[in-house]
């Protein structure tokens, strides 16, 4: 063979190879996007059934235009962003306001009911109990429940065994430490009325401790049952005719709604008062020792997520507070004519001056 013949031979031979390996690749190109095409066809039903939208249902005791409804939704929603889900992407919230009216409360539970959300947030006892009376199937994450075993709302703290579960507030022998910490403060306090919702479970089983702890401290309790503004002034009014009193105001959707009213009579009659909350001490008042419950509504977000994610609530433990805060309002002494002992300032998480 001429060498010419053999360079126009090579040439034709380099030519079908870069050929058969040029299809070589793409049929490898075509054989990797396909792939991917049918791993897209494969997955995305499956990331569309966990991905579905998720609603979550609210029913809250507190108004909607109060100063503490924006900070606890709020922190609740961002608890969920923190692990992963995100308002308006994979979840929905409709909150729903019935503040202390009992009627407003069955109405708003019944139209979160036949919304059918995955789970239902609450707060108050009021809240929790008649949304259980609306369902036994829907799970329900309560944020603020004041002894939920006494209250019927779940069987144990450790195995909740109903549709509810959540975040305890304050069990009874807390009303105990509310009538200590009023002697300390007032120490010329001889009588004190317990302000209470008295159709509220736990404002009774409260009312039993505090009785308990009243006479062991020489105090003489007597009940200020409340349903409105009008028995809450007559009430404070009437107990403050006879001198000595002091007043412990019982966590209830009612005292919490007109704390203002409450904070001002207890000044008006010069009542030392204590409180449950701290924002009853920010608007005023002279002593809260309670929980936070903002910081509440954040860990509830947690139960909702689990829960969302398939966890029941029959399965997950009520939880009690981690942590109490105390706040003492130096001006509210100062107006009560009241020396706030260094003891008690020192235990103090904040002192408002």
């Amino acid at each position: 063979m001429r060498p010419r013949e053999l360079v126009e031979l090579t040439s034709d031979a380099a030519a079908a190879w870069s050929q058969r390996h040029f299809h070589t690749r793409l049929d490898r190109r075509h054989l990797i996007c396909l792939s991917a095409v049918l791993a897209t066809v494969c997955v995305t039903p499956a990331r569309a059934q966990s991905a579905r939208m998720r609603k979550i249902g609210a029913l809250l005791g507190i108004s909607k235009d109060d100063p503490q409804a924006r900070p606890r939704v709020s922190a609740f929603v961002r608890q969920l962003e923190t692990v992963g889900w995100m308002e308006g992407r994979n979840f929905v919230i409709d909150v729903r306001f019935g503040a202390s009216d009992p009627e407003r409360m069955r109405a708003e539970a019944k139209a979160l009911v036949s919304s059918a959300p995955d789970v239902i947030l609450t707060q108050s006892n009021l809240a929790t109990a008649t949304m259980l009376g609306e369902t036994t199937t829907i799970p329900i994450v309560f944020t603020v429940g004041g002894d939920p075993v006494g209250s019927g709302f779940i069987k144990s703290l450790a195995r909740p065994g109903t549709n509810a579960t959540g975040f305890t507030s304050f069990e009874p022998p807390m009303a105990q430490k509310w009538i200590q910490l009023l002697k300390e403060i007032a120490p010329h306090v001889t009588r004190v009325g317990l302000v209470l919702h008295p159709e509220t479970v736990a404002n009774i089983k409260f009312e039993q401790a505090a009785e308990t702890a009243a006479t062991s401290l020489g105090l003489t309790a007597t009940r200020i049952g409340v349903h409105d503004t009008t028995e809450i002034a007559q009430g404070l009014e009437e107990f403050a005719a006879v001198r000595n009193g002091g007043i412990v105001v019982f966590p209830n959707p009612i005292t919490n709604e007109h704390r203002n009213l409450l904070v001002s009579l207890a000044d008006r009659h010069r009542l030392p008062a204590v409180y449950a909350f701290r924002y009853f001490a920010d608007q005023g008042g002279l002593l809260s020792y309670g929980i936070n419950v903002v910081d509440q509504y954040r860990r509830a977000a947690i139960y909702v997520d689990r829960i969302l994610k398939g966890e029941k609530p029959s399965d997950l433990p009520a939880q009690q507070p981690t942590k109490f805060e105390l706040l003492i309002n130096l001006q509210a002494a100062k107006s009560l004519g009241l020396s706030v002992p260094a003891s008690l300032q020192i235990a103090a998480d904040e002192v408002i001056e």
